[in-house]
């Protein structure tokens, strides 16, 4: 993965990040109340706002995952998983050499 698209991934997420569940819920709360609503329209435009704000936060954490994923294979990193394989098999080869002795 390029650096620029990798930056910005980052950067969508971090303005992402900024806003908390309750700025999103104060925002809508304001919206509802300047635009007059009835309590019930007010009510609802409250929960969609709350639910798109999960989805989207669900979302942006699903592709920072996926680019940073990407990011270290193309960069060919070794995982954690893998890091931790190769311990394993050291291991074994180790036991396995002091039983040949």
């Amino acid at each position: 993965m390029p650096f620029e698209l990798m930056k910005k991934i980052m950067t969508t997420g971090i303005g992402l990040a900024l806003k908390t569940q309750s700025e999103v819920e104060a925002l809508a709360k304001d919206m509802a109340k300047k635009t007059k609503m009835s309590e019930a329209e007010g009510k609802k435009f409250i929960a969609d706002m709350t639910k798109k704000y999960e989805k989207a936060r669900k979302d942006m954490e699903t592709k920072i995952q996926k680019g940073i994923a990407d990011y270290m294979a193309s960069a060919d990193i070794a995982s954690k998983k893998e890091l931790n394989a190769l311990k394993k098999e050291i291991g074994n080869l180790k036991k396995s050499s002091k039983t040949k002795k």
